[in-house]
């Protein structure tokens, strides 16, 4: 069984940086496609970024396109979101994700999840 484990959330003003980590447990990291999904209260959770097991491709929300960058490192089982520019509209509570397909936004696409964790930006 797969375990994912989210860390580098917290609370920031517009405009500044943060990292996220997402580090894997369990199985064979660097056969699986890797995505960060996020989700705000009362809302759906939406897609983020994704990238493909060899790191090859990269697929970024347009919300997030040119501020966001999802990497990975399958030495270390882990997978990346710098997050730059973080705007209010960013807070939310940020998921990692294993499984899907190259390019895959939808969370049903994905089989393993972390627990999440909280990115407040204030204004």
């Amino acid at each position: 069984q797969v375990q994912l484990a989210e860390s580098g959330g917290g609370l920031v003003q517009a405009g500044d940086s943060l990292r996220l980590s997402c580090a894997t447990s369990g199985g064979t990291f660097s056969s699986y496609n890797m995505g960060w999904f996020r989700q705000a209260p009362g809302k759906q959770r939406d897609f983020v970024a994704s990238i493909t097991s060899t790191a090859r491709s990269t697929y970024y929300a347009d919300s997030v396109k040119g501020r966001f960058t999802i990497s990975r490192d399958n030495t270390k089982n882990t997978v990346y979101l710098q997050m730059n520019s973080l705007k209010p509209e960013d807070t939310a509570v940020y998921y990692c994700a294993a499984g899907g397909g190259p390019g895959y936004t939808r969370p049903y696409h994905y089989n393993y999840w972390g627990q999440g964790i909280q990115v407040t930006v204030s204004s």
